[in-house]
């Protein structure tokens, strides 16, 4: 049995591992690059030819925008963005080897809270968990791990915070506002990690004496989330002076609040019936195995309570659970926030993961009987090799599913339009409408505006569609249009 247990587990082990090479390949080298991460990528753009940190602003006027509240994804991400594109890398491949390298940061992270939690098939359990969240669909997807987002690196970031936080609360501290700087939803985990420091052992034997010794080891690590902020914004300050800098932080905190989305609202059941059906399961297996999963937690912190496994198992439990609730919650509450689950996504990479490897840890203490060792086994076989299977799944399909442009595609269309960019010194085009023409114009070599922004009267327009004036360049799938 045991043989057969390890055979098991390396072959899971090794089907895992190539899943996940095989969607990052395709996610750095092969899927298209779209406009959220072309939006993304005029940062580390502009700040290269000497225009600081500065966006496009195509969403706020189509004028430079220095630190432009619409760009979400924060200089953590950014900042080393431009200095891999500072080695003449291409920008596309330079952009998106960051947001992989963070992905490995996260599975590592996960690999090893699995691992402290309930031992190697937990960590398998944590580490296919992310594989199998399928966030491609839709309007504002996540492609996968190398999108030039903030998401996965917000995750990996907060996943390390409880990695490191048992023997360093001010690292945990400051990789949690290193999070907020790569992905500003982050802000969400706060509650996550305040319960986290809570947990950490203490000699307090009241609950008065509990709350003295959280209030004095908390205010450092707290000191270290606010860092990366006030650094930035500190910068933000010194580049906008005081005029520009208030008009910065209304805008800022009007993002933070609206999340810049209006359109029809919509309700919590439609939001967690998306949550549901974007796992690579069936919609009902989904949730059968979230359920099973939850049960089987509560019923292993309940049997085990006052020992220290559930003591050491509760240090991450309880934050991913307070986490995974104040991001799903947040978002299935916000009507004004569309179905899009990248919005809950840093959120659901970091702390599902956690409670997937605490199942399979309340399996192995629940069966643990002599007569019941089978039933752990097979129990937690079952939970790996579910969401194992939707993991792989979701590999097969997103890899090998026709898709109607992909970053070949978009470097072909791409040359003759960037030919005509550099011959006519084009500073600027414009994107009919936002969308798939975004990109090409940001891989030309031009700064990128709104086709209806007053800022764009008299500039060409890059669109898919026809022209209704003259045809400046034509490349097949895009075309620059003269100014209307």
């Amino acid at each position: 049995m045991k043989t057969l247990r390890s055979a098991l587990f390396w072959v899971l082990a090794a089907a895992l591992l190539a899943g996940h090479l095989v969607l990052a390949w395709n996610s750095l080298v092969v899927w298209r690059f779209w406009e959220d991460e072309a939006f993304n990528l005029t940062v580390p753009l502009n700040l290269l030819s000497g225009l600081g940190y500065t966006s496009d602003g195509a969403l706020s006027g189509s004028t430079l925008t220095p630190f432009d509240p619409r760009i979400s994804t924060g200089p953590v991400v950014l900042l080393p963005v431009a200095a891999m594109l500072a080695t003449g890398i291409d920008p596309v491949i330079g952009g998106r080897l960051i947001p992989l390298a963070y992905w490995a940061l996260l599975l590592a992270g996960l690999f090893v809270l699995g691992r402290r939690i309930g031992g190697r098939w937990a960590a398998l359990a944590a580490v296919a968990v992310p594989l199998a969240f399928t966030t491609g669909v839709g309007v504002s997807p996540i492609q996968g791990p190398a999108d030039l987002l903030g998401e996965i690196p917000a995750a990996a970031l907060l996943v390390w915070a409880l990695v490191v936080l048992p023997r360093r609360t001010w690292l945990a501290g400051l990789l949690v506002g290193l999070a907020v700087q790569a992905k500003l939803i982050a802000l969400l985990a706060l509650p996550a990690f305040a319960v986290a420091l809570w947990l950490l052992p203490s000699d307090a034997s009241t609950v008065g004496e509990r709350v003295k010794t959280l209030l004095k080891r908390s205010w450092v690590p707290l000191l270290f989330v606010a860092l990366p902020t006030f650094l930035v914004e500190v910068f933000a300050l010194i580049s906008l002076g005081p005029a520009g800098f208030v008009r910065h932080l209304r805008e800022l905190a009007w993002f933070v609040r609206s999340g810049g989305q209006g359109g029809e609202p919509t309700t919590v059941v439609s939001k967690l019936t998306t949550l549901a059906d974007s796992w690579s399961l069936p919609v009902w297996a989904a949730v059968v195995l979230a359920v099973v999963s939850i049960g089987l937690i509560a019923a292993g912190l309940w049997v085990a309570r006052g020992s220290d496994s559930a003591k050491s198992v509760s240090l991450y439990v309880w934050p991913a659970f307070v986490g995974a609730l104040a991001f799903v919650g947040w978002w299935a509450t916000a009507s004004h926030l569309p179905l899009w689950v990248r919005h809950p996504a840093p959120g659901v990479f970091a702390f599902f993961p956690i409670l997937a490897a605490a199942a399979v840890w309340a399996c192995g203490l629940l069966f643990r009987g002599r007569g019941t060792r089978v039933v752990a086994v097979v129990a937690a076989s079952v939970l790996a090799l579910g969401i194992g299977a939707g993991s792989v799944l979701h590999v097969v399909v997103a890899t090998t599913a026709a898709r109607w442009e992909t970053l070949a595609m978009q470097r072909d269309a791409i040359q003759p339009l960037a030919e005509w960019v550099a011959e006519n010194d084009a500073e600027w085009l414009a994107a009919a409408p936002w969308g798939a023409a975004v990109s090409p114009i940001v891989l030309s070599g031009a700064h990128v505006g709104l086709w209806d922004a007053p800022a764009m009267n008299g500039v060409p327009r890059l669109t898919g569609a026809k022209c209704t004036t003259d045809v400046l360049a034509d490349s097949g799938r895009y075309r620059i249009c003269a100014a209307e």
